[in-house]
């Protein structure tokens, strides 16, 4: 308790500082289903992902914006984690706040309880919508429709968290969005049970700091994140020696990488080089040989990295196996 009332002090004594512009429109939301946490924005304001999103996995998600106070971020997910539900965590730090009348703030904890402020100061047109499992929230829109379209959006769009969210995002800025325009953005999401690894609960953890289209930049990359993903479990997969659900995880990568929007080559080809390596690590040098032959006639370095995995250990030291992998260049 002591080290809460010194979190409550702090924001009190740093509340008159804060006076960042950061006018956006934003969502936090709870994924009953899986239990994810997530966070989603975009703003006319650099690099909004810096300031406005924080999210713990088993704890709960705020996002803090109009004249941001960065501090309603770690200190509302210092609240929850030490047992305060979203609203009472925000109700107490409301209280401090002597500038919270220019604030806008909404927090969920992973139980689903959210709750949401507007300031009656913050620059017109501005609001928010608490919903079942999430809150939108907006302000220097272009009118007052934005929170409602986000909430339309969110509820009747089907898919994972991150779907939902970008949803929600895509709604808002079809209804007018930001008076200003559009400059960056930003998508959170963490998984329903923390591992005590913080950087292993971040299943989207995505920034776009400045772009003419951030919402199309951000739904890009979360298409490429879920083929890293998919990667990443297809790794663990070859660790624990289930090399069939290892092949089904890289197939599912190199699916979604080839058939997203704006996914360069490049990043496909390091998808199906890993899966050959796989392959060959497996003893199923035959089936890695297209692979190999795919990888390397998008980018010939491929080849040439391709000698030194075994000495790395990543590839058998096979002389004749690696004949046949490097034949593939031709």
């Amino acid at each position: 308790m002591k080290r809460l009332v010194i979190l409550l002090a702090l924001l009190a004594s740093n509340s008159a500082a804060q006076l960042r512009p950061l006018h956006t429109f934003s969502i936090v939301a709870r994924d009953p289903a899986t239990a994810e946490l997530g966070v989603a924005v975009q703003s006319h304001w650099f690099s909004v992902g810096s300031i406005v999103p924080w999210a713990e996995a088993g704890v709960g998600a705020v996002a803090t914006q109009s004249f941001v106070d960065p501090s309603y971020g770690p200190v509302g997910l210092a609240l929850m984690r030490a047992g305060r539900s979203a609203p009472d965590a925000l109700r107490g730090l409301l209280a401090a706040d002597a500038g919270r009348e220019v604030r806008q703030v909404a927090m969920i904890d992973a139980q689903g309880r959210v709750d949401a402020y507007t300031g009656k100061n913050d620059i017109q047109a501005a609001g928010n919508i608490v919903g079942k499992n999430y809150s939108v929230q907006a302000n220097l829109m272009s009118n007052g429709n934005i929170w409602s379209a986000m909430s339309k959006a969110f509820e009747s769009t089907k898919g994972d968290l991150a779907e939902r969210m970008l949803a929600a995002l895509d709604a808002a800025q079809a209804a007018g969005g930001d008076i200003r325009g559009r400059q960056s953005a930003a998508l959170i999401v963490v998984s329903g049970k923390p591992t005590g690894k913080p950087w292993a609960d971040r299943v989207f953890d995505l920034r776009v700091d400045d772009s003419p289209e951030p919402l199309k930049e951000l739904r890009r990359l979360v298409t490429l994140q879920r083929a890293y993903n998919h990667m990443n479990a297809g790794d663990e997969a070859v660790e624990h020696k289930d090399n069939d659900a290892a092949l089904r995880e890289y197939a599912a990568a190199e699916h979604i990488a080839s058939s997203g929007d704006g996914i360069l080559p490049s990043r496909l080809a390091e998808m199906i080089y890993w899966h050959a390596v796989a392959l060959v690590n497996m003893k199923r040098v035959d089936e890695s040989l297209p692979l190999f032959k795919r990888a390397f006639s998008i980018n010939p370095d491929w080849a040439t990295l391709t000698p030194r995995l075994p000495k790395a250990g990543l590839l058998p030291n096979d002389p004749a196996a690696m004949d046949r992998i490097l034949q593939q260049r031709k």
